[in-house]
């Protein structure tokens, strides 16, 4: 028995490295998974791999209707949905203020608190006691750095997204929590260290390893397993939890 037996969870940004990793991690729980995200052949790869316990659907997630949509399947394929988790996301604009992209902006927040907000709203209603809500902020969540007034913005709203319905669930049993990685070794987190640097890959991440306690990134199976720990009832007394997993950037 896993310690997601039976369950059903949906993952948005579920074709990236933390989507699939945690995906992978429910299905070895014993979870069947619904995957949204916006690349196609990344959906569809990512579900032929995890076999009959998952299924997929693109999905905006700053749109009600597709989101609503992409829930509404996962039910009707599961017959229940005992986690959600708003993982999508993108990096933003990297700029001082007086010089920030008003659309990147928009973009960002739309992305991290709207798409956020909008499978909690959709979800919600199908939820029982004993679900978990995660959505997927980041160390700069819980801190912050110059020149990306967009990403920390929205993730620091996500925060405040999460207590709210943290108080507003907790009568009906359901928890709500975010997760906060630091840096991670994916194409993401690459990209995001390459802009901010101006370095190539490799001097990047060797700077970013220098801004970190434990002098390294994360895996994305060390997220994925703190999203398994969040979503089971390994933390069944956690709620309005900010779970950093930052290798230390934030302590």
């Amino acid at each position: 028995m896993g310690r997601l037996d039976g369950r059903a969870a949906i993952i948005t940004g579920g074709e990236g490295s933390i989507g699939m990793a945690t995906a992978r991690a429910f299905v070895a729980e014993g979870a069947s998974v619904f995957l949204a995200g916006i690349s196609e052949p990344g959906l569809r790869s990512g579900a032929a791999e995890l076999g009959g316990s998952a299924a997929w659907a693109v999905t905006d997630v700053t749109d009600s209707a597709q989101v609503k949509a992409a829930v509404d399947a996962a039910v009707a394929r599961f017959g229940r949905l005992d986690v959600v988790i708003a993982n999508a996301g993108i990096s933003g604009a990297n700029a001082p203020i007086a010089d920030y992209p008003e659309d990147s902006f928009d973009q960002t927040l739309a992305v991290h608190v709207r798409g956020a907000f909008l499978l909690c709203k959709h979800a919600v209603p199908h939820l029982a006691a004993g679900a978990s809500v995660i959505i997927t902020s980041s160390v700069v969540g819980l801190v912050a750095a110059p020149n990306i007034a967009g990403y920390s913005t929205a993730k620091h709203a996500q925060v405040g997204l999460m207590r709210t319905l943290a108080s507003e669930l907790a009568p009906r049993g359901i928890r709500v929590n975010t997760i906060h990685p630091g840096p991670v070794d994916n194409e993401f987190q690459h990209r995001i260290e390459a802009v901010a640097t101006g370095a190539g890959r490799d001097k990047a991440t060797a700077i970013f390893d220098q801004m970190i306690p434990l002098a390294r990134h994360a895996d994305p199976d060390e997220i994925a397993r703190a999203m398994a720990f969040l979503a089971s009832d390994d933390s069944s007394f956690m709620t309005g939890v900010t779970l950093a997993v930052d290798g230390g950037m934030s302590a």
